[in-house]
């Protein structure tokens, strides 16, 4: 029998944000026991706490889609940090956990207590590359709109890697119906998880809309991803879409499949990441693991 939680992650009210099952003891799970269990669960992302191999870390997490492993994705990250204080496996240091992860060790500020927590984690470090302009014509046709051209689209790697564009506004971006097909054959010749776009609110509390498409991996649009926020809070800083300085702003995901989800996002003026929001656990139980 193992443990586990199911996490709903940029959202403090249950069945919003989007879900992330958390197997709170992962040790002596091979690979593809990992894979059936996430394929099982057809969440977007399943993650298994492990104990940590680099002793900065407080655990160690392996992160996956129903189809394959990530090294890093923003929700699972948040969603496991939760699951992991509220089972008091592990305890901040200082007000930080650090997770260790394919990509590398994440810092994650835990800000307040209980229903008021709010997590807050590093974006790791992106790479960045632009689209090629045969491919910016195939991203059209597959979302079956314009993208900003006067802000070229990019490959953005984070440890999940997006392509990330820009479309008119908030409004389209709400509108478009992608072919999902299509964007799963272009993902998987350019090696990305999905398509992460956005448009922007004239007015209002959220600055942005996000969505985020990853069919090659199984998920054709995640509720909100916060490895795609943190992609487009990227693209945004160096089309100098954001105050020179840096600045804060709210992004909301996931109207679309009736999951809407809040998400923090900063950006200092040297162009580091953090993106944050609350987390709310929704069920809890264990797993009849052989």
């Amino acid at each position: 029998m193992r443990a586990y939680k199911v996490v709903d992650a940029f959202s403090s009210r249950p069945f919003m944000g989007n879900p992330v099952a958390v197997i709170l003891d992962g040790e002596g799970l091979g690979d593809t026991e990992m894979q059936a269990i996430a394929r099982w669960t057809n969440l977007s992302e399943t993650t298994f706490l492990l104990p940590p191999t680099d002793a900065r870390a407080d655990y160690r997490l392996r992160i996956f889609t129903p189809r394959s492993e990530l090294p890093f994705a923003g929700h699972p990250t948040l969603g496991s940090a939760h699951a992991a204080l509220e089972s008091g496996r592990v305890r901040p240091r200082d007000g930080v956990l650090v997770q260790e992860c394919g990509q590398g060790l994440v810092r994650i500020a835990v800000e307040g207590e209980g229903e008021n927590r709010v997590l807050v984690l590093d974006l790791p470090k992106a790479a960045v590359s632009r689209l090629e302009a045969a491919d910016i014509d195939e991203l059209e046709a597959i979302i079956g709109a314009p993208v900003d051209r006067a802000a070229p689209p990019a490959i953005v790697d984070v440890g999940a890697v997006w392509v990330v564009a820009q479309v008119k506004d908030a409004a389209a971006l709400l509108g478009l119906t992608p072919d999902f097909a299509r964007s799963a054959r272009f993902e998987k010749r350019l090696g990305a998880t999905g398509l992460s776009l956005f448009g922007e609110y004239a007015s209002g509390e959220a600055a942005i809309e996000v969505r985020s498409f990853a069919p090659s991996c199984g998920v054709e649009e995640d509720p909100v991803c916060g490895s795609g926020n943190g992609s487009v809070a990227m693209f945004r800083f160096l089309n100098r879409r954001m105050p020179a300085a840096g600045g804060k702003y709210m992004a909301t995901q996931g109207q679309m499949v009736a999951r809407d989800g809040r998400i923090f996002v900063s950006v200092d003026a040297q162009g580091a990441i953090t993106i944050g929001g609350a987390c709310v656990t929704c069920a809890e139980g264990n797993l009849r693991i052989p």
